[in-house]
């Protein structure tokens, strides 16, 4: 494979965005330290939860590709197809060949470690994965990308780890998992912010696009409120350690994000500084892992 190629697909995979895969399975594995490592579950946990990201991401691109949603102005997507380096039957074949390696991980782990009481939430990840803007569904232009995708890479992911590490259901990774799903919505959300013209020209209704720009600005803001007031709970009924004051060290960078977006006259700049929301995703998630090491 040629560098070129080499370098669209890791365009296609979206690299910046696998920081919300590898955090929940951190929490999952941290709250079952009790069983030990496991290296051969987590192993497994890794390549089938990053297998699940990147064909997300590819089949995001090939079906809002078919619709004409990343078509012209619009700069959302890996922009791969648009720009010529893979085409979208390449996508398509690469889809199908994920989906069955996805497929195939999961039932190794469900197998080998008796734990088909995980297919009904194997079932919705998959769901969920694929109708995401595909049809006839797609959820995603109804509004509802922030909720599916917060469960999935919140309580799915780290309810789900757990589970597969300690073999059993804990209703602390449920209640610790809440503030990461919105974490994760919270990085859909803010990129959805630069691309709302276009994407209601495309009638795709993203909850950004549903609440206005008035709305989508507050919107922001409470996600992220939620998500410290969640923090600081989990501390008061102590599923975390005061480990996890360090989320503190994320409010500076939430108040340049909101005044970016509060200043900017042109919303599509926003997509420049997308950075902002990682970070704050970063710095709260080993807020929460710090605050799990030393509970």
């Amino acid at each position: 494979m040629s560098r070129e190629k080499i370098k669209a697909w890791i365009q296609a995979s979206r690299p910046p965005f696998y920081i919300a895969t590898l955090a929940p399975i951190s929490i999952g594995v941290i709250l079952a330290k009790g069983q030990g490592l496991r290296m051969d579950r987590i192993f497994l946990i890794l390549i089938g939860s990053f297998i699940v990201h990147l064909v997300t991401n590819i089949a995001n691109d090939y079906f809002d590709y078919k619709k004409g949603t990343d078509d012209g102005a619009a700069i959302g997507g890996s922009r791969v197809i648009q720009e010529g380096k893979i085409s979208p039957k390449t996508l398509l074949n690469t889809i199908i060949v994920l989906y069955v390696l996805a497929f195939i991980v999961a039932f190794v782990i469900m197998y080998f470690y008796d734990l088909f009481i995980l297919l009904p939430m194997i079932l919705f990840a998959a769901f969920s994965s694929f109708f995401y803007v595909a049809p006839p569904v797609r959820y995603g232009y109804h509004a509802l990308g922030e909720l599916f995708v917060g469960i999935n890479m919140g309580p799915i992911m780290v309810v789900g780890t757990y589970w597969v590490m300690a073999e059993r259901f804990d209703w602390a990774p449920l209640f610790i998992s809440l503030p990461v799903g919105f974490m994760v919505a919270s990085i859909l959300y803010y990129q959805s912010l630069p691309d709302m013209e276009t994407d209601l020209m495309a009638h795709k209704i993203t909850l950004a696009v549903k609440l206005g720009k008035k709305g989508a600005y507050i919107c922001l803001i409470l996600f992220w409120v939620v998500i410290y007031l969640g923090i600081v709970l989990l501390m008061v009924f102590q599923l975390l350690s005061l480990f996890s004051l360090f989320f503190i060290a994320s409010i500076p960078v939430f108040l340049k994000m909101v005044r970016i977006v509060r200043e900017a006259k042109d919303w599509v700049i926003l997509d420049q500084h997308g950075k902002y929301v990682r970070i704050l995703y970063g710095l709260n998630s080993i807020a929460i892992i710090l605050g799990l090491k030393w509970v």
